[in-house]
């Protein structure tokens, strides 16, 4: 026993002085031993810059740090140097099997094996990935997937990952099961993380994402699928999903939810083949398989192509599909990551040989503001889609000059407004109802002005995170100011009908004053503060990309909407019950007479109900979905001019001293003569 147990610790160092004297030889062949060290290497620890004078557009370079192979490249940009190039590396084809050489070499020494049949010999050196899987995990593939895993997701290690699937694909495609799938998809999860996409700018080959994209397209066209529906794949970037179809199948659709991280919501996309492609099937049993990828869009990389001078961003998931041939057209959904509603999209399909979205293959057919639907062609060469932000935009310069020349003559046009209210307010506030007249008239102006301020603050914010309570605050006040302006509307609406409809009884001044500030003050304020409070736990309460009234999410914009044209609708009745009204004469006083003083209080309110309500009636069209530009345009130049053609009107009201003498001259016991101008 004990000679036996001597031998087998000698045959135990000499296996381990055996193992070091291969990995001596394999540092020799390669020049440079890679040594993976414990866990992941730290970014930190490879140099970000070059030492020494930057002079712009000259490059230089650095070494990696150690444990890995390769240098950086830097450039000089503004007198400050920027890596543009990286090939670090802590992956060889030895390091992916070490571990399983050892392993296999020294589990051989166990005392139960006789001496005679151990082989002393070093292993032949792994030359291939095919070589080293075949020989270590055959199966499954799984050997190489957790020193992937391990591995820093450096620039060079992106490039060797990449160049990995593509020689599995290439070598190893011929038998892919389920098991296969799984282990290859592991290993390109690792290189779509999101952490790892910014490391994909500095890999000198720029077309890696679209070998990645071809390389995992070719090895799930490879993949038998045995159950009727199997969810085959179910990492976090990466998720393939197949089931088998027939020409006796219904429409079959592939759903997919994934997030761009762990922090954000779920993107949907939908694949569906209709029914009628189903029909030109053969009665034998095919197979369908789809992929998924939320963060390969930000990659994938367009071949140089002078049509198209700036990236376009993709704009929701890439989704492949693996059909029968005899398939051509599948119907796409696409949730947009972007859901502004300036995100306008374009259906599009890759086409792996020209390496660029090729957009006549695809045809949108609905584009809303957080989904898209597409109708496109299926083909060897072209057998992933997704959505691209399209350049055409509701964002016009047109809006912009007409907004800004527009709101500048309206501000200018309260201003003088209550100016000519302070001039003539003596002569002209000698009654009860005159008096609250004006007083409607000043506020109104001054909601209006102090609105349209508030309007081109926010329309200037620059909105930042950090920016966020300021830019609800701003929103605050533009819709109390927008309300406070329609709700003394309405008050002026019902002073006229008070006026007509009530002669022998008046309130006094102070009542009615109360009363127009309850209303043109406090009710606006209910309805702001009411929206806050209800829309700002979900943040809902203001739009993404502007500083207003949130649409997409909360519907927020509905409280200002609904009052507004509801204060519309009321002042457009109004208006028609004195139209009715003053076709009968007032008693004690000539039919004429009445006509003139009615008709003079009630011109503001019908010339500013009609436009008022016109602009918004334009504004709510905006809000369509597809909505074309023109609806933006005229929207912009009603509610830039429309205060102009007010002041305009009041203007025409105030002329002549005749006129402010008549309205002085009436007798306050008329109900109807109450009223003047």
């Amino acid at each position: 026993m004990k000679s036996q147990a001597t031998m087998i610790c000698y045959l135990m160092l000499f296996l381990v002085t055996e193992y070091s004297c291969y990995a001596s030889k394999i540092h020799i062949k390669d020049g440079d031993k890679l040594q993976r060290p414990e866990g992941k290497p730290k970014t930190g620890r490879i140099q970000e810059k070059c030492h020494g004078p930057c002079i712009t557009s000259s490059n230089c370079s650095q070494l990696c740090a150690q444990h890995f192979r390769g240098e950086i490249g830097f450039v000089c940009n503004q007198n400050k140097w920027q890596k543009s190039t990286e090939t670090c590396t802590s992956l060889s084809v030895e390091t992916l099997f070490e571990d399983s050489n050892s392993a296999s070499r020294l589990s051989v020494a166990a005392p139960s094996i006789p001496l005679r049949i151990l082989d002393f010999r070093a292993p032949e050196p792994i030359k291939s990935v095919a070589q080293g899987i075949r020989r270590n995990c055959p199966l499954d593939y799984a050997c190489i997937t957790d020193v992937v895993k391990s591995s820093e997701a450096t620039a060079g290690n992106i490039a060797f990952i990449v160049e990995l699937l593509r020689n599995i694909s290439t070598d190893l495609s011929d038998n892919v099961t389920r098991e296969k799938m799984k282990s290859y998809s592991k290993v390109a999860n690792h290189v779509l993380d999101t952490a790892a996409i910014s490391n994909w700018a500095f890999i000198p080959y720029k077309n890696a994402s679209s070998d990645l994209l071809q390389s995992v397209n070719f090895f799930a066209r490879q993949l038998h699928i045995h159950t009727e529906s199997e969810n085959i794949v179910d990492e976090l970037f990466i998720q393939t999903k197949g089931f088998h179809i027939n020409h006796n199948t219904t429409q079959k659709s592939f759903n997919f939810s994934m997030s761009m991280s762990n922090s954000t919501e779920s993107i949907l996309g939908i694949i569906e083949i209709p029914k009628e492609e189903l029909w030109n099937l053969p009665p034998n049993t095919s197979q369908a398989i789809s992929i998924a990828f939320p963060t390969l869009g930000a990659i994938l990389k367009e071949a140089h192509s002078h049509n198209v001078s700036l990236p376009r961003p993709v704009n929701g998931l890439v989704l492949s599909v693996i059909l029968p041939e005899r398939l051509k057209q599948i119907l796409l959904t696409f949730e947009k990551i972007n859901k502004s509603r300036n995100a306008r999209a374009q259906c599009v399909g890759w086409h792996s040989r020209k390496r660029k979205w090729d957009e006549s293959v695809c045809k949108t057919t609905l584009d809303v503001r957080n989904k898209v639907k597409c109708r496109c062609n299926y083909t060897n060469v072209v057998m992933s889609f997704s959505i691209l932000m399209s350049p055409k935009s509701i964002d016009n310069k047109v809006l912009d000059y007409i907004t800004c020349i527009g709101l500048s003559i309206s501000i200018l046009s309260l201003i003088l407004c209550l100016i000519i209210e302070a001039t003539v307010w003596s002569r002209v506030v000698v009654t009860e109802i005159s008096y609250m007249r004006h007083v409607c008239i000043v506020n109104i102006a001054v909601s209006l002005l102090i609105a349209n301020v508030w309007f081109i603050i926010a329309s200037n914010f620059n909105k930042k995170p950090q920016d966020y309570n300021w830019c609800v605050a701003v929103t605050f006040l533009s819709h109390f100011f927008y309300l406070s302006l329609f709700f003394w509307m309405l008050f002026k609406a019902l002073l006229i009908m008070y006026g007509i409809l009530v002669i022998f009884r008046r309130m006094i001044k102070s009542r009615l004053m109360v009363i127009g500030f309850a209303i043109g003050y406090g009710c606006p304020l209910i309805i702001s503060v009411t929206t806050v409070a209800i829309t700002m736990p979900r943040k809902g309460y203001v739009r993404p990309d502007a500083c207003w009234l949130n649409w997409d999410n909360s519907k927020a914009l509905l409280a200002f909407v609904i009052p507004a044209l509801v204060i519309v609708a009321v002042n457009l009745v109004v208006v028609l019950v004195v139209a009715f009204n003053t076709q009968r004469p007032s008693i004690g006083s000539s039919k004429s007479q009445d006509v003139a003083i009615i008709m003079r209080i009630s011109k503001n309110v019908a010339i500013l109900t009609p436009l008022l309500g016109l602009t918004w009636g334009f504004g709510i069209a905006t809000l369509i979905e597809g909505t074309s530009l023109i609806f933006h345009i005229i929207f912009a130049l009603l509610n830039a001019f429309q205060i102009r053609d007010a002041l305009r009107m009041r203007m025409s009201s105030l002329k002549g001293r005749s006129r402010v003498a008549e309205n002085a001259s009436l007798s306050p016991t008329n109900g109807s003569k109450l009223m003047n101008r």
